[in-house]
This record gives C-alpha cells, structure tokens and sequence, in this order.
C-alpha cells in the first residue's frame, strides 16, 4: 500500500493521489459490504461466491484465473519490496533476495488457515508498533515535511492542484486492489453462519470484510507522504517509493544509530510483506486448484498449486514487475471491477428484484455451466473499459 500510494504521488502529485485515495477507497467499501455478507452468511469463498452470482459452474472459473493472477501478481510485487529490504539493509544480490522471498513463505501456508492465523496473531504487535512509531517522531522533529508534502506535484513538475486525466490514473492503481476481498471473505467464510447473522457477526463481518479499506487508505497517503519525504532526503526519484527506502528515511527519526535503522526497517518490511504474502499464496493455491480441477477434474494437492503459484510469481520478480507497478495494475484493474462489479450488481439489485435466485446456489446439477449473465456482464464491461 505505501508502495502503491508512494508511485503514484510520484507520477501524478498530492491532490490527485488524495482524491483518488478517497473515491477509490470508497468504492473498495461499498463493493466489499455485500460480498462479505453474502460470503459470511453462506461459508463459501469467492470462487462459490461467483458461481452462485450468475456465472455458472464453468463459467467461474473464468473469475479462478483472474482471481489467481491477482495473487501471483501481488506476490510477486510484495516479495520484491522484500527483496528491495534485504538488498537495502544487508546487501544480499536481488536475484537472490527474489529466491528467498518466495520460497520462506512456502512452509508457513502449507498447513493451511490454522498456521497462517497462528502467524498472523504472533506478528502483530511487532507490526502495529513499526506501523506507528515514525509518525509522531516525524511531527515531533519535521513539522514542515507535512505542507511540503501537500504542495508537492510529482517529479515530472506541472501544477499541484486536481486533473481529471491524473486523478482517474491513479484510482485505475488503486481499484485493482478490488479482488483483496477475495482475501478477506478467505477468512470471512470460517464464521459460522449462527454467529454471522448476529449484530457482533455483521461487524465481525464489516471490519474484517470491507473494513480492510479503513486501515489500507492511511497507509496509501503515508506511502504518498514518506516518498515525498525521501525526495527531500536525496533519495533517487526511481527509489523514493520503494518501502524500504521510505522506512530507512522514517525510522531515520527515531533512532540516531544507522546499524539499528536498517535492522527495524528490515524488521518492518520483511514482517509486512510476509503477513500479506501468506494470503496471497495461499489464496492463489486455492483459485488454481478450483480453475484446473473443473477443466481437468483431476486434483493433484492444494500444496502443489501452492508451488505453481509461487514459481510464477518468482519469474515475473526476476523479470522486474515491480519497476512497472503502475501499469500493470492500471490494466489488471479493468478486468477486476468488471469482475467484480458483475457480483455486486447481482447480490445489490437483481436478487432483490428477483431477478435471480435469493440465495447463492453452487451446486453443479442446480447451475448452467456458463451463464451467460455473469459472463456477458463482465465481458462488456471489460471491453468498453479497456
């Protein structure tokens, strides 16, 4: 997320970055309430989500392969701002950092929920802390990085107030973090359903659904702050929205000692990216093995599509994704929302009308194989935007 934020307050200035921060995010809110309801209430995942919001039993498996793409594609950017941390603080060759990033994660999401949330619950105080110390250490000692930063109108100069061209290409960055509810109903789905339909299940449901959003938009703009602020420090414009670059400058204000500042940076980023990491393969294993189990109704292991996932994300780190983030969430974007959007509008207004069935319906006898509702919807969708 600071990454994201930092990129685009780069290319495209404050304003801009802000605006799209909030229109985006609140469009990330809203699509995510009635996917998390529906996905909590009934237990299933996105993938049976999908099939039961009008694409039928082959046709979501459409969804699967770009659900899977999501995953491999975050991975392979959050393991480089891993790598980025390791070359940053102790010098270890980025060809080499890429290899180690991919293959840690492996064995912490190979047993599944119950490890990855036993992980999850012993790093978060060490990334609530790191997550919060620099803030006030920052207002504390350089007030003034704040107005520079809200004046600030990206390296490539031009006025600092709002375009419309700039604001819409920074929100396609951001909307393609759509499918991270995708992730979140990965969780959502273990509530149990008597829980779920009461009040503490619905906000259980609401913070840990959509909710993400309220904790993603502060550290969108703080990424967009830090790589303004590592641009004053004389951090190379290429390098001011890499994390570790970032988090070496902010905790930079909170301990005088260099050794002990690349050793909290590294800290900080290689807890980060492995919190979100986990999800991602793990997500990823299961949208492979929906996708390949329907076309080739042969199902070799969750842990094997865990590898498969992995090994793609690994070549496109080795091919150097992260240098062109902003494209290729610019593109992704598209077909995400078009996904998406044909979700929320089958759960939002044709179930209410009755134009669909009531409930979400995944049983193969009881579906079409592809609806064409679903994958014209999304199809339309997809080609007119693109």
């Amino acid at each position: 997320l600071e990454a994201i934020g930092g990129s685009i307050t780069l290319s495209y200035g404050v304003t801009n970055t802000i605006a799209a921060t909030i229109v985006a995010g609140l469009l990330l809110f809203l699509t995510g309430i009635p996917i998390s309801r529906y996905a909590s209430r009934y237990g299933v995942d996105i993938d049976l989500l999908t099939r039961g919001a009008g694409f039928g039993y082959i046709g979501s498996t459409v969804t699967s392969l770009v659900y899977a793409t999501f995953t491999f594609i975050l991975f392979a950017i959050e393991a480089s701002i891993m790598s980025t941390a390791l070359q940053v603080c102790f010098g270890v060759p980025l060809w080499l950092g890429y290899v180690i990033s991919a293959v840690v994660v492996i064995p912490l999401v190979t047993h599944g929920m119950t490890r990855i949330s036993r992980f999850q619950i012993i790093t978060q105080p060490l990334w609530i802390i790191l997550n919060i110390l620099p803030v006030g250490f920052i207002a504390m000692q350089d007030w003034s990085a704040f107005p520079a930063w809200l004046a600030f109108p990206g390296s490539h100069g031009g006025e600092p107030g709002f375009d419309l061209l700039k604001f819409g290409a920074a929100a396609s960055v951001i909307l393609a973090l759509m499918p991270q509810i995708g992730e979140q109903v990965d969780v959502l789905r273990f509530l149990p359903p008597e829980r779920a339909a009461r009040r503490r299940g619905r906000i259980a449901a609401m913070l840990a659904g959509p909710g993400w959003v309220i904790l993603g938009a502060p550290k969108l703009l703080f990424g967009s702050f830090l790589a303004v602020l590592a641009l004053r420090h004389g951090v190379p414009a290429e390098h001011a929205a890499e994390p570790a670059q970032m988090y070496r400058i902010a905790f930079g204000y909170v301990i005088p000692w260099d050794d002990f500042v690349l050793l909290l940076t590294a800290a900080f980023v290689v807890v980060s990216q492995l919190k979100i990491n986990v999800m991602n393969a793990y997500a990823g294993s299961l949208a492979w093995s929906n996708f390949f189990s329907r076309l080739t109704h042969s199902h070799p292991g969750r842990v094997v599509w865990l590898v498969f996932n992995v090994a793609i994300a690994l070549v496109l780190m080795e091919l150097g994704i992260y240098t062109a983030l902003e494209k290729t969430l610019s593109f992704f974007s598209v077909v995400a929302v078009a996904w998406l959007g044909t979700i929320v509008a089958d759960l939002v207004i044709n179930k209410p009308l009755g134009l669909s069935p009531a409930g979400i319906e995944f049983k193969r006898a009881h579906l079409y194989d592809v609806n064409p509702v679903g994958i014209g919807s999304m199809a339309i969708a997809g080609i007119v935007a693109l």
